[in-house]
């Protein structure tokens, strides 16, 4: 398999391996944490040309960038390290809520980068917009640590076209991260074309939808695992009637990408990579065989008329549930 490189953003440019990396799983919220298995899981993504690593502070909270930095800690150099700040946690869990204040920002910079034993974090992202906050004076914060060499590249995620524009005036944003798949594809409306008149590069997370795309979820068993937040009302497209409707339109996929002889999984991820150069999905995985099944995705050439197919297969409106039960954390 090869991975070839893309490049995030016009303005401060970044480049990234094509396919990156999701820590996130690898300490929480999808299952059972599994330390050893993701430092393996990240090693083996680094042999194999996967080197956009992606975690936050609040996965964990906070252990997620400690695996991390011990996974890279000889490898440093091979790495585009991206990690995130905005939801604040405390130590056992408890969620403060949404921070984009300036001294936060300064603070939770300096604490990851300590806890991922690095002198700079190559592109930092505000993970939710805290609109409590005018986005120049968190943006303006965000700047005060390139100008200071913590950080290279700025990106957001989540946010608004209007916010996207405001905070790109302040200092340029090379990445936007999103939600983006076969599953989710509401930001073709408004967000994409931004970004793109910007000169900013789309770093879709979920690419997978949270699983369900690889073929692996039943509606029998559902997301399996205690401490699995699919198994919860927070993901309303896994309940009930909403999962049985989605798994058969996951079951269309499946159909489709037995015809080309790729798994469906892969088949999903190399729709996400056809979408543009400018776009560099971060599927996550704590396994190394779903890590060399995702990567091998990028050798995956789709033509014009697989693409129409998985048009036709998912229809935009077709998929049952929104993305999160409570979206008043997304900025719109």
């Amino acid at each position: 398999m090869t991975i070839e490189t893309r490049i995030l953003g016009t303005a401060s440019p970044l480049t990234v391996s094509a396919l990156g990396l999701g820590c996130m799983g690898m300490s929480e919220f999808y299952g059972t944490s599994d330390e050893a298995g993701g430092i393996a899981t990240i090693n083996r993504a680094l042999d194999l040309g996967v080197t956009f690593l992606d975690t936050a502070d609040m996965y964990g909270p906070f252990t997620n960038e400690q695996l991390v930095g011990k996974a890279i800690v000889s490898r440093r150099d091979e790495v585009q390290l991206a990690t995130k700040f905005g939801n604040e946690r405390r130590a056992d869990g408890t969620r403060v809520g949404i921070n984009g204040k300036p001294e936060y920002v300064r603070a939770a910079c300096d604490a990851s980068l300590q806890r991922l034993g690095v002198d700079h974090i190559d592109l930092y992202y505000q993970h939710r917009v805290d609109q409590s906050v005018p986005i120049e004076e968190t943006v303006g914060a965000m700047k005060e640590l390139v100008a200071a060499g913590k950080v290279r590249h700025l990106g957001l995620s989540e946010a608004s076209p209007e916010t996207i524009r405001r905070a790109h005036a302040v200092h340029p944003i090379t990445a936007l991260q999103t939600e983006y798949s076969l599953f989710t594809r509401d930001l073709e409306d408004e967000i994409l074309p931004t970004i793109r008149e910007l000169g900013i590069g789309l770093v879709p997370y979920s690419p997978l939808g949270r699983g369900i795309l690889t073929g692996a979820i039943t509606a029998a068993a559902g997301a399996s695992g205690e401490g699995d937040a699919r198994r919860t009302a927070y993901f309303p497209r896994f309940q009930g009637d909403a999962l049985a409707a989605n798994l058969a339109l996951v079951d269309e996929i499946g159909k489709l990408a037995a015809a080309k002889g790729v798994t469906p999984g892969q088949l999903a991820l190399a729709w996400v990579l056809a979408q543009g150069d400018d776009v560099a999905p971060i599927p996550g995985t704590k396994r190394v065989r779903y890590l060399e099944e995702n990567a091998a995705a990028a050798d995956i050439t789709l033509t014009a008329d697989d693409l129409a197919a998985l048009d036709a297969a998912v229809p935009r409106d077709a998929v049952v549930g929104d993305r999160y039960g409570d979206m008043s954390h997304i900025d719109s």
